[in-house]
């Protein structure tokens, strides 16, 4: 027996899997030596991937499954208590979200494969947002063709204390082109528009640890027990609550992909001089560069620095890029 089927959980070796949109869960393995051409990830199958699956009744994997065009109804295997079904093949993704846990480190992480859109979310405070690792997240979605939305989440700590910087915030981002959606999931303020930019979509909700992912998650669907954390106190910064990378379906219609709290966001295989592509403001503007290509840093008749002078490109978005411009040149 043989089919193909959408992960829905990694948990090291061992998949969940579900031939979507039913909702039949089945467990899996990965034997042998699975790779994605040219891919230097940890992981080559990760929560949101394709994958071909074999079965039998003894429980022993058949031989490689490469063909992908077939037409065969998608349905789960048996289940039968300690045989699970065996992953054999990777349909191509049509794109994924991956970084670097660290500058040193050659070797990157798949977040989640085939996404419909990417929910950023981000608090200005409890624990305080860094822009330039904000930045970070949005140019690697944009790189991997992942439509990105920022979630401004726990508006009811600090709506009344810092309406200005909130209002710097969606200055900041919707000038740069980004949807931002404001939500608490202690009052319910936006959770239903949340919920229905999540309608019908294979979405990522992703961020920094404590930011209130698995808070939202449980407010766009209360059915969907997370567990839930708390901030440190020492530091204001947020605990890891969510372990596993796991896809849950929702009533609305939705599949969401929760993720552990990202603590650090390296790019990958980014040349220096495609940085610039990256920031949508600043892609609109080059062309009207003197020079080209241009770094936007030192040459002469640079648009792109002209509009940082007259606020058109905000001073912090463009200091993310010489953020990452140097940081390119320190561990390439």
């Amino acid at each position: 027996m043989k089919g193909e089927a959408t992960v829905v959980k990694n948990a090291g070796s061992h998949f969940l899997l579900s031939c979507l949109p039913e909702w039949e869960l089945f467990p899996a393995v990965l034997r042998g030596k699975i790779r994605l051409k040219g891919s230097s990830a940890t992981n080559p199958v990760a929560v949101g991937d394709v994958v071909s699956w074999e079965w039998d009744e003894t429980g022993r994997p058949g031989s490689v499954a490469e063909d992908f065009g077939n037409d065969k109804p998608c349905s789960a295997p048996p289940a039968v208590a300690g045989k699970p079904a065996v992953i054999t093949g990777i349909r191509e993704r049509k794109n994924c979200l991956i970084r670097k846990s660290t500058n040193l480190s050659r070797q990157s992480h798949v977040i989640a494969a085939n996404v419909d859109e990417a929910f950023i979310i981000v608090s200005l405070y409890f624990p305080e947002i860094k822009l330039p690792f904000l930045d970070r997240i949005l140019l690697t979605c944009e790189v991997y063709n992942v439509k990105p939305t920022i979630v401004l989440n726990k508006l009811d700590l600090y709506r009344d204390q810092a309406p200005e910087s909130i209002k710097l915030f969606h200055e900041i981002y919707e000038s740069a082109g980004y949807r931002i959606i404001e939500t608490s999931a202690v009052t319910g303020e936006g959770i239903n528009e949340l919920r229905e930019a999540c309608k019908g979509k294979i979405c990522l909700l992703s961020g920094e640890s404590g930011v209130g992912k698995s808070s939202l998650v449980r407010a766009i669907d209360p059915k969907l027990d997370l567990k839930v954390g708390d901030i440190s106190e020492v530091h204001l910064q947020g605990k890891h609550t969510t372990s596993l990378y796991e896809m849950y379906r929702a009533e609305c219609g939705a599949y969401i992909i929760d993720t552990p709290g990202l603590r650090g966001f390296g790019l990958v295989d980014l040349k220096k001089e495609e940085i610039a592509l990256y920031f949508p403001e600043m892609f609109k503007l080059s062309r009207n560069c003197r020079f080209s290509p241009c770094t936007h840093t030192h040459e002469p008749g640079c648009a792109v620095k002209a509009a940082v002078e007259d606020g058109s490109i905000s001073p912090e978005r463009y200091s993310s890029y010489l953020g990452m411009l140097e940081e390119d040149s320190k561990f390439r």
